[in-house]
C-alpha cells in the first residue's frame, strides 16, 4: 500500500486523447489516471495551510486562503468572479502591480460545452486548463480582447443569451450532448452586432478581435462510470473520505461513494492511501 501526506493543491492537467491528471500533495505528486478502478482513502489531518502565505489557519476562504490574505490579495477580490466590475479598471485595485500584470492584458472570451452551452473568459496561459477545470467536453475561443474588464463586458452581453456558470451536478452526471460551437458563435455575433460595435467604439476598434478561424477543441475525461446521484464529499464534515475511483472530471474525483472537489480544499493537509 502506498501512503503519501501533504497539503493538497488543485489537480494539474494535460490535454491529450484523454485528459491526464496529477494530484499535488505537498512535495509529492500522484499520477491519478492509472489509479482509476482502485480504492482511495483520504484522511484530513486537521491542518490547513494558506495557499498564498503558508500560515496555518483554522478556516479556509476562497479555496485555500487564510482570512488576512482573503481580505488583502487582489486575486481574492469580488471582481475576479465579476470582471465587468474590475477594480483595476476603476482605479481601486488592492494591488495595482498585480492588476497591471494580470488584468491589463489580453484575455480570451470563449464558448464551452460543460453542462450545456456557457460563455467564459480566461488568459492565454490558462488555455486549455480553464476549460478542463470546468469539465468542458468542447471549447472554442471566440474573441481576443485588450483587458480583463472588457472581457467581462463582452461576457455580460453574451450572458443575456448564454449561461455564464456551469451546473456542476449536471456536468458530473455525464458528457454534454455535442454542439456546433462555431455556429453558436456566429449566431451570437449577429444577435449582438450593434452592442459589440458600441463596445469597440468606446474602447477602440482594436480592443476586440474576433477569432473566426479557431478550431473547436474536444476534451475527453478519464471516466469509466458516471454517478447516478451526486453526493458532494466534504472534509469539513467528515475527516475520512474513501471509495473506488470511477473517474475524474473538472477538478472532481468521482468515487463510488460520492464526488470530491479537490480545488475546494486547497491547503488542507491530507493523508492518502491506495
Amino acid at each position: 500500500m502506498t501512503q503519501i501526506e501533504g497539503c493538497v493543491s488543485k489537480m494539474q492537467t494535460e490535454l491529450g486523447d484523454v485528459v491526464g491528471y496529477t494530484l499535488p500533495l505537498g512535495d509529492h505528486t500522484v499520477t491519478l489516471n492509472p489509479l482509476i478502478g482502485q480504492r482511495l482513502r483520504f484522511e484530513f489531518t486537521g491542518v490547513i495551510q494558506c495557499v498564498a502565505c503558508s500560515r496555518l489557519t483554522q478556516k479556509s476562504f476562497n479555496q485555500g486562503y487564510c482570512y488576512p490574505c482573503f481580505k488583502k490579495l487582489a486575486q481574492c477580490d469580488t471582481c475576479i468572479m465579476s470582471p465587468e466590475r474590475c477594480h483595476f479598471a476603476a482605479g481601486t485595485c488592492r494591488e495595482p502591480e498585480w492588476g497591471e500584470a494580470n488584468c491589463n492584458i489580453d484575455h480570451f472570451v470563449y464558448l464551452a460545452n460543460t453542462s450545456g452551452l456557457k460563455v467564459g473568459i480566461t488568459r492565454h496561459s490558462q488555455i486549455p486548463t480553464r476549460w478542463i477545470d470546468q469539465g468542458a467536453s468542447q471549447a472554442l475561443p471566440i474573441a481576443r480582447v485588450s483587458s480583463r474588464y472588457l472581457s467581462g463586458l463582452l461576457e455580460v452581453q453574451i450572458g443575456q443569451s448564454v449561461a455564464d456558470k456551469t451546473a456542476w451536478q449536471t456536468m458530473l452526471k455525464g458528457p454534454a450532448d455535442p454542439m456546433d460551437l462555431a455556429a453558436k458563435r456566429d449566431e451570437l455575433k449577429a444577435r449582438y452586432a450593434l452592442e459589440f460595435t458600441q463596445l469597440q467604439d468606446t474602447h477602440g476598434i482594436q480592443s476586440i478581435h474576433w477569432l473566426d478561424d479557431q478550431r473547436q477543441v474536444d476534451i475527453t475525461f478519464p471516466v469509466t462510470a458516471y454517478p447516478e446521484k451526486i453526493k458532494a464529499l466534504n472534509f469539513d464534515k467528515q475527516t475520512t473520505i474513501e471509495g473506488s475511483l470511477m473517474g475524474i472530471k473538472g477538478q472532481y474525483l468521482l468515487l463510488d461513494t460520492g464526488v470530491l472537489n479537490i480545488r475546494k480544499f486547497g491547503g488542507y493537509k491530507l493523508h492518502l492511501s491506495y
